[in-house]
């Protein structure tokens, strides 16, 4: 149906559809039909709801994250909702159990304290300085919004709180340590020899009936690639860029000269009293301008008093602000103070504060000539995304109803560029990118023919690409082919000789023979390491793990065998002693290290039982 919608679309049945569409949406609004309806919620979580916008959110950041993470390179599969929302729905779930923990606990974060964190933020600041345009650019470019974020680092504080309690409750006992480190620091006397794989790589030996019976066996890996010839079309936002007029750099100045940037910026630092308590409250704030009166700095004095168990540890500190931090009546306390000087009581929803002005700094307003660059590259770039946008719809519409890109790349004054041999493997340039590759093999542009949708990949380009040949895989000729099959198989009937040679060198030392003696009549050396430890560099990792792997010898026994490296070489080994480490001798160093790896885990399993605990007792309904 939605086929014949496409190749029809101006008739009148697809007027109708979409028309019953719009009415859909303007009826019932756009967020109901895009987060599902039939409910106002999810899930629930001992009574509490979580919410389609919540999933929704939760999903969103998910993608984000991967996209940063994975570039072009990734893979528009991993985005899909049915496969990321059960895991968002999940750690949704495990959020809110932690979050009612937390209260239940009693646990809590003031406002200043989310102020202060935000100030210090760097990627909020210009030069050190936080700056308030910066925040909320950088928010509205990752999708939050300022009270959302707030929100969120509110909790994710809260969080860190509740699991710092769990982890630091638990801890590595002596005997544990001394259990630990008899294994970890657990020493081996071992002897091994290598047996080289090139001993036996020879293609003089591979007949032509051994290369033509694996050709046959074998003719998957003998084919050429699948690929496809394409055409494309690409928008950049460079292709948007104009020249800037002077007149319209000027204004833009003048409206950057009062940018808080280049406002005034106050450091401050505060005393928070918390209480339900007024008398309380005014008893103690009482106390602490007594002390300050007789002389106690004001970091001693935020130390000893401030709820604000973040900024108290740095003597009250909150960092700059240009005016609108904090709340409003601390913002006023602040514009009327001298630097030095303490302000009188002010309330706020967090609790009463005492501020201090440590310092305050005129910013100085950059000339015209030195912001030149700046205001015409971002002019430019305001300017060009729109210009790239529009077309971009325009491109939409026209490629979707054209047979080829010819049509719209005339109308735009565009030009069809061409790609050819691109394979579903990875390829260079352009077509690295993961959803451009997913467009070009999918079966509406593949096996239908049409015009991909118009993509959109990182750092504002847009791609829309359209199949012009398909190359299927073709069995590639035996002559073509012949060095590349002989070298295959002469590599297995080298690894299969090292691994005879192997077997039979390992029976004749459990028959007694010396290693010594079994690799002299090879040609082979025998290496011998006294006292290696499992990080020990020089022997081979896949034979080091399987020494560490074999018991002890028992009553002066053999303990041996052998394993096969990653390129066709077999190391026979034996295992001659086995010495079990002890915590008293490792040095002061490996102590701690060994201290500190055992707390991360033990701490890494009490969050992850904690969390099953939680969920065990919880009445939780996925809706």
């Amino acid at each position: 149906m939605l086929q014949n919608i496409r190749q029809n679309v101006k008739g009148t049945g697809a007027k109708i559809i979409i028309g019953l569409i719009v009415i859909s949406f303007s009826l019932f609004g756009i967020e109901s039909i895009l987060v599902g309806g039939g409910g106002n919620e999810v899930a629930e979580v001992n009574g509490e709801p979580i919410f389609p916008q919540q999933l929704q959110q939760a999903l969103d950041t998910q993608k984000r994250r991967l996209m940063a993470m994975m570039g072009d390179n990734l893979d528009p599969s991993l985005l899909d909702d049915d496969r990321l929302g059960p895991q968002a729905l999940q750690a949704l779930i495990n959020r809110k159990l932690l979050m009612q923990s937390a209260r239940e606990m009693g646990l809590a974060v003031s406002d200043p304290e989310i102020g202060s964190v935000v100030a210090s933020m760097e990627q909020f600041q210009i030069d050190g300085v936080f700056s308030p345009d910066v925040y909320k650019n950088v928010l509205s470019s990752a999708g939050y919004t300022p009270l959302y974020f707030k929100e969120s680092l509110h909790d994710d504080i809260l969080l860190n709180q509740l699991r710092s309690g769990i982890a630091g409750s638990e801890f590595v006992t002596p005997s544990e340590m001394q259990v630990n480190a008899k294994v970890i620091s657990e020493q081996r006397d071992v002897r091994y020899m290598r047996i080289p794989k090139d001993k036996y790589l020879t293609v003089a030996d591979v007949t032509d009936a051994q290369v033509n019976a694996y050709y046959d066996a074998h003719q998957s890996d003998f084919q050429t690639l699948e690929s496809v010839d394409l055409d494309y079309l690409e928008l950049t936002l460079d292709d948007f860029r104009e020249p800037v007029e002077d007149v319209t750099l000027r204004e833009a100045y003048e409206l950057a000269k009062h940018e808080s940037q280049f406002q005034p910026q106050t450091r401050v630092s505060h005393i928070l009293f918390e209480s339900s308590d007024d008398s309380e409250v005014m008893q103690r704030i009482a106390m602490a301008q007594e002390k300050l009166k007789n002389g106690v700095s004001f970091t001693d004095a935020a130390s000893e008093y401030s709820d604000d168990i973040g900024s108290a540890k740095k003597g009250g500190d909150l960092g700059f602000t240009s005016g609108d931090t904090f709340p409003a009546p601390m913002e006023a306390a602040i514009a009327t103070l001298q630097p030095g000087v303490v302000s009188a009581a002010v309330t706020t929803e967090s609790g009463t504060h005492l501020i201090l002005v440590t310092e305050r700094n005129q910013a100085e307003t950059p000339s015209f000539d030195e912001m030149r660059s700046e205001l015409q590259d971002s002019i430019q770039i305001e300017e060009a995304r729109i210009a790239l946008l529009r077309t971009v719809e325009s491109l939409k519409d026209l490629s979707f109803n054209a047979e080829d890109l010819q049509y719209p790349a005339q109308e735009l004054s565009l030009v069809v560029e061409k790609a050819d041999a691109v394979t579903r493997a990875p390829n260079e340039g352009l077509f690295v990118n993961a959803a451009l590759i997913e467009a070009a093999f999918s079966e509406d542009v593949l096996q239908s023919g049409n015009n991909s949708e118009v993509i959109e990949l990182a750092d504002n380009r847009f791609v829309v690409l359209s199949v012009r040949r398909h190359n299927v895989a073709e069995l590639k000729p035996l002559a073509t082919v012949k060095d590349e099959v002989l070298a295959v198989v002469a590599e297995e009937s080298a690894r299969a000789a090292v691994v005879r040679e192997a077997g039979e060198s390992l029976q004749r030392l459990y028959a007694g023979a010396q290693l010594e003696k079994i690799a002299a009549a090879q040609g082979y050396d025998v290496e011998v390491e006294l006292g290696i430890s499992r990080g020990e560099s020089t022997v081979p990792p896949e034979a080091l793990r399987r020494l560490f792997e074999l018991p002890q010898p028992a009553n002066d026994g053999l303990m041996a065998d052998f394993v096969m490296l990653p390129n066709g070489d077999a190391v026979i080994v034996q295992l001659l002693q086995v010495s079990t480490g002890e915590y008293d001798a490792l040095a002061a160093a490996e102590q701690i290290q060994l201290q500190q790896m055992l707390n991360s885990e033990l701490g890494g399993l009490v969050d992850t039982e904690f969390q099953r605990g939680l969920r065990a007792r919880a009445d939780i309904t996925v809706l």
